[in-house]
């Protein structure tokens, strides 16, 4: 897919007041620890995740993505009946129906005539829903949209904490230890066309592929689907990173091609925060220099569908991302899907 008419305009976050370190969850992990013999320090060892944040008790996730768009509307200075879709990207919703986003556009207060719905696709939903307002603005549907999304990890570490603790099995540990590494945020994207405005970091193109024989390898859920107090995650990482290797040096393969850079480019990365080892693969695979890559999974955690654009938005504001370079957001989710998209900052 290629785009000549769609700049990012704006992005605008909201981070949780709670801040969760790993020593934290180990304290509450210590019965286990004793048990298996691990040594404190093993969950920043195994992740490179010093702490997360967590939202309080009730909070919801139209909340925060009413925060982040408004933040993102308010950095635009572009009126906000000119935003004609509004898309909520978040794994975390707050109810199986009406959508989310209806919430969130009556929060914002955007108009009537506004499309709006709800995607999922775990943890790529904002850079989908980046495609989807792309599409729209590039097909001259609308001028602008903005895609927003809030997740949050709280409810599922608490009850993988009980889980483990109630099994002290190291089976269960290493298939639950990735849900450990989960934080909490809100981040809004705006999106615009050129006549609108070009001032933002223009979108080049992307391209998208699966390999969903490998579906099974991380999973969130609960029996039934609708549950939510017997949800469990499940992820057999080795099998994640190495098959999320393959995935993304296909489709980065594919990516180069299609917008055609040259052996030096792109300038900089910003791709899905989910820890040190995923990072070190990536990039080695890619043959990618690590000082062309900005992470913020250190402090923040893996976000989910919110873990690449606040990236992007937090590697901007402190001028990592500069006017004119050429910049690749690279996604990658369970099932397993990667889409990588080409911006020129």
């Amino acid at each position: 897919m290629l785009y000549s008419n769609v700049y990012i305009h704006s992005f605008g976050y909201e981070l949780p007041p709670n801040v969760i370190s790993s020593d934290d969850l180990e304290k509450r992990l210590e019965p286990l620890y004793q048990k298996l013999h691990f040594k404190k320090g093993q969950l920043e060892a195994l992740t490179g995740i010093r702490e997360r944040r967590f939202w309080d008790h009730g909070y919801k996730m139209y909340e925060g993505a009413i925060q982040a768009g408004q933040k993102a509307i308010d950095a635009s200075g572009i009126p906000a009946d000119n935003i004609g879709m509004l898309v909520y990207a978040g794994v975390c919703r707050d109810n199986l129906e009406p959508a989310t986003v209806c919430a969130v556009n009556h929060g914002l207060g955007l108009g009537p005539d506004t499309e709006i719905y709800d995607i999922s696709n775990a943890c790529l939903g904002v850079l989908n829903g980046i495609i989807q307002v792309a599409n729209a603005i590039e097909l001259g549907q609308i001028r602008a949209g903005l895609v927003v999304s809030c997740e949050s990890a709280r409810q599922i570490v608490d009850i993988t904490i009980n889980r483990l603790l109630a099994t002290m099995d190291m089976e269960v540990f290493k298939k639950t230890v990735a849900t450990l590494t989960g934080g909490s945020g809100a981040v809004a994207v705006l999106l615009t066309s050129s006549d609108l405005s070009n001032q933002g970091h223009q979108l080049l193109g992307g391209v998208i592929r699966n390999s969903t024989e490998h579906h099974k390898l991380c999973w969130w859920g609960s029996g039934t689907g609708l549950s939510t107090s017997d949800q469990q995650m499940e992820t057999d990482s080795v099998a994640v990173l190495q098959n999320g290797v393959t995935l993304g040096i296909e489709t980065y393969t594919s990516f180069r091609s299609q917008l055609s850079w040259p052996d030096d480019k792109p300038d900089k990365i910003i791709c899905h925060q989910v820890g040190a080892s995923h990072q070190n693969s990536i990039l080695e695979s890619m043959e990618i220099p690590k000082e062309k890559d900005f992470t913020t999974f250190q402090y923040l955690g893996n976000i989910g569908t919110v873990s690449l654009p606040i990236t992007a938005a937090i590697a901007s504001e402190r001028e990592f991302l500069l006017p004119g370079d050429l910049v690749g957001l690279f996604g990658i989710g369970s099932g397993l899907n990667c889409l990588m998209l080409g911006v020129r900052w």
